[in-house]
């Protein structure tokens, strides 16, 4: 085994701290300046797209006006927005997904969390073979469907067998193939 000898640090500990300190204020000041410049293109882009209202001096018609023009704006803005809100949506699900096949390609697949679902022993048995019942059924259905389906197609000319099965004779003979 090899033993790693401790590499003595080049700065000492109070050399870091005070480098750490500085680069904590440094970073801080970083951070308001840029605050700073994004409240200043906020108010910026609001100035450009809405312009401050003058009111004074406006007759009923012309504020009714001004008060349609910003509805129908703020119907685009709210459509802008809705779409937006689609889109972001959509390319969470996206990266969901692709972040799993991703997880699969490298064979850690991750599992999601699986509700507990309290069942007793009869109910999956009950499951269990009603569902095998149940197929067993479909199957017996659809054969009976099929010879059913035969005996249509021997169907021949009605007119011939209207005199054949009139009266007793005929009821009898319906009676007696029906069995």
């Amino acid at each position: 085994m090899h033993h790693r000898k401790k590499v003595k640090s080049k700065y000492s500990a109070t050399r870091r701290l005070l480098l750490k300190s500085k680069l904590l204020r440094k970073a801080e000041s970083l951070l308001v300046t840029e605050k700073e410049q994004k409240d200043l293109e906020r108010e910026n882009t609001l100035r450009e797209r809405a312009p401050p209202l003058n009111l004074s001096g406006l007759s009923v018609q012309e504020l009714q006006e001004i008060c349609r023009d910003l509805h129908l704006k703020i119907d685009v803005v709210d459509e802008v927005r809705y779409d937006l809100n689609i889109k972001v949506d959509r390319n969470d699900a996206e990266i969901l997904s692709l972040t799993q096949k991703i997880y699969e390609l490298k064979g850690k697949m991750k599992r999601p969390n699986l509700k507990r679902v309290k069942k007793s022993a009869d109910a999956m048995l009950g499951a269990l073979t009603d569902s095998r019942v149940s197929k067993a059924d479909f199957k017996a259905n659809l054969k009976t469907v099929k010879k059913e389906e035969e005996k249509k197609e021997e169907v021949t000319d009605w007119r011939k067998n209207v005199e054949a099965m009139s009266g007793m004779e005929g009821r009898k003979k319906l009676f007696n193939s029906g069995q």
